[in-house]
């Protein structure tokens, strides 16, 4: 009997050969490591340069953060640093309240000199086209020829920019019409649940038309809906009927745009504030073309505790990103993106960003797809620790770059995810997956 040692198919190949798994999602027989290529199967990196615009002051002063961050003046180097950083994506906003100047009417000039540069840096745009403001001429949201004339304006940028794929119609619908009517702190600055379901469906309308127009010029455009995921957690015995009616109309404004029925309490509610049996019935119809991707925001104000007492503290991470937007897929079952994070500490920043970046592993692991992820913004912005309602100038260091341009610590570990993750699919192990560039079936005519 042989007491030798057993030969080994591992002799015959040898030992030391190096095997490349896909373990990270790379797929094609890569780990996943490497720069982002920009092919349509690779997880979409992203940053944003943030385009607020909202009024305040009863609409005597305009929140212009293209302005206030400088971006007019440094948009030529703000492009040329996301490609530095290894982006290939970038969520960017036109001024729209400065280009639609009345019906029929549009400036160009602005956008035609920087859609053009990013074109040529070989930058993917996903092209934000309402973010919180609407022009003087329009109101506010409480105008119901906001959704015609802003469908109008859409279908303009989308016959000027063919080349353009990805769209976000109306940035955080929720929110725009929270802050705007119900908190009142921008535009029309009402506190009241009429206003709020008003401007609520007149965004929803708007974004579902823009939808229209733009599908009518890029059938296989692709929808990135960016929406603000939140949630109030309630630490009381006996949960009260208001929280647990806020909780379900932070979902009315995706519910109504991908014509899923809300549940009976919000129905009531927005029946009962302004919303016909007809319009609701026209939300119902169906979901507009193209194809459509639940974008998630989420930051660590997201999460709020109300206390025994009747105050409200912030609630960082209690569900995180993953647990917040796996409820929101498991409602609507549409791919998803993370559209946005950020923290105003730049020392912490790194960290919140590793935490957002394992959020996103963890959904991948369960098999839900995920588009891509956002930190945002490029530059750092101005009085968003008040949310844009006092004009103080306060600099909220949260960007890959101070307005200096100068790096901050988060650019650093940015990189370091996208050499380490660059090359990931957008399914684990996907290959097969990629955006095509079939039209979308188209859902309902509108």
């Amino acid at each position: 009997m042989a007491t030798g040692k057993r030969e080994s198919f591992l002799d015959r190949i040898g030992s030391g050969a190096a095997y490349a798994g896909d373990e990270h999602g790379g797929a094609g027989g890569s780990d996943g490591r490497g720069l982002p290529t920009g092919s349509p199967g690779n997880f979409m990196f992203a940053t944003g340069v943030e385009c607020s615009n909202p009024t305040i002051e009863h609409g005597r002063i305009r929140r212009d953060q293209l302005e206030e961050c400088g971006h007019y003046v440094h948009w030529k180097k703000d492009l040329r640093l996301v490609r530095e950083m290894g982006l290939k994506v970038l969520r960017y906003g036109l001024p729209y309240h400065r280009m639609h100047l009345g019906p029929g009417r549009y400036d160009w000039s602005f956008a035609d000199e920087a859609l053009g540069e990013i074109k040529r840096l070989g930058i993917t745009p996903i092209l934000d086209l309402m973010h919180f403001g609407v022009p003087d001429w329009l109101g506010n949201f409480q105008n119901p020829e906001l959704p015609r004339h802003f469908a109008d304006y859409a279908e303009a940028v989308a016959k000027r920019y063919p080349w353009i794929r990805f769209y976000t119609p109306v940035n955080e619908i929720y929110v725009t019409a929270k802050m705007s009517a119900k908190e009142g702190l921008w535009n029309e600055q009402m506190k009241s649940d009429r206003g709020f379901v008003n401007a609520l469906k007149h965004c929803v309308a708007a974004s579902i038309l823009a939808n229209h127009r733009i599908a009518k010029h890029r059938p296989d455009c692709v929808i990135v809906q960016s929406e603000s995921a939140e949630y109030v957690h309630e630490a009381r015995s006996t949960p009260s009927a208001r929280v647990t009616l806020e909780n379900k109309l932070r979902l009315a404004s995706l519910d109504l745009l991908y014509a899923h029925p809300p549940d009976a309490d919000v129905y009531i509610y927005l029946t009962s504030h302004g919303m016909t049996r007809a319009e609701y019935d026209w939300f119902m119809l169906g979901e507009p073309p193209g194809y459509q991707v639940m974008g998630n925001d989420y930051y660590g104000k997201n999460e709020r505790i109300l206390l025994p007492d009747g105050t409200m503290c912030e609630a960082e991470d209690v569900l995180g990103w993953y647990h917040t937007t796996k409820r929101y897929y498991d409602r609507y079952r549409k791919p998803t993106m993370h559209t946005e994070t950020n923290h105003f500490d730049p020392e912490v920043a790194p960290v919140w960003l590793w935490k957002q970046w394992i959020n996103i592993l963890r959904m991948r692991e369960v098999g839900v797809p995920v588009l891509g992820f956002t930190w945002y913004s490029l530059i750092d912005q101005v009085d968003w620790e008040k949310a844009l309602a006092k004009q103080e100038g306060t600099v909220n260091a949260c960007g890959l770059f101070d307005l200096e341009r100068n790096e901050r610590p988060v650019a650093a570990a940015y990189r370091q995810l996208l050499q380490e993750f660059g090359h990931i699919t957008i399914v684990p192990k996907g290959e097969l997956f990629e955006m095509t560039k079939q039209p979308a079936v188209l859902k309902v005519e509108v």
